[in-house]
């Protein structure tokens, strides 16, 4: 019986989420599996995955052939470098403890990668918020000078017409005085 580790789909629709499952190749995707591995999570960043590698490694072991994408996911997290490096104590060239603080070195690196990311996307969103506010804070500032502007405006429009009102009416005035002199 061939073995595939591959992803098998959950979800809604738009929204995949997957399981890592050890499964009969001639089974159907989403069918009957042996062993669920962990799972992936596509919709977060970084995406989220969380495998028994041990259990992925035993599996390796024994024959088991992941798919391309499975075998990225079993490589990110350090499956098959564990793998490979219990080949190596199989063969002698290395001792189990040589192996362990390897692989242990290597995740650790791996680890400080991840933390780098979400550090920097959590600094980009702050960024973003903070430019956000600055350009909401100018528009504002815009709004705000343009109706004093509108208000000086209206009142030197108002004192315009109060003076030419005055004006006329002093004219008005005066040639009234004149008929009546006249």
């Amino acid at each position: 019986m061939p073995v595939k580790i591959r992803l098998q789909r959950h979800g809604k629709k738009g929204k995949p989420f997957y399981w890592v499952v050890a499964a009969d190749s001639r089974s159907k995707r989403d069918g009957k599996f042996l062993e669920k591995i962990g799972t992936y999570d596509p919709n977060t960043n970084p995406a989220t995955i969380d495998i028994n590698v041990d259990s992925a490694v035993q599996w390796l072991h024994n024959g088991a052939q992941p798919t391309d994408t499975a075998r990225a996911i079993l490589s990110y997290k350090g499956a098959l470098l564990k793998h490979h490096l219990d080949g190596g104590v199989r063969k002698g060239a290395l001792t189990q403890e040589q192996a362990d603080a390897k692989f242990a070195a290597w995740l650790e690196e791996k680890d400080s990668k991840v933390n780098a990311k979400k550090d920097g996307l959590s600094t980009e969103k702050a960024d973003a918020k903070a430019k956000a506010l600055e350009a909401e804070k100018k528009v504002n500032e815009d709004r705000i000078a343009a109706k004093k502007e509108a208000e000086a405006a209206a009142v030197a429009e108002e004192a315009a017409e109060e003076t030419t009102a005055e004006a006329e009416e002093n004219t008005t005035s005066e040639e009234n005085t004149e008929e009546t002199q006249a």
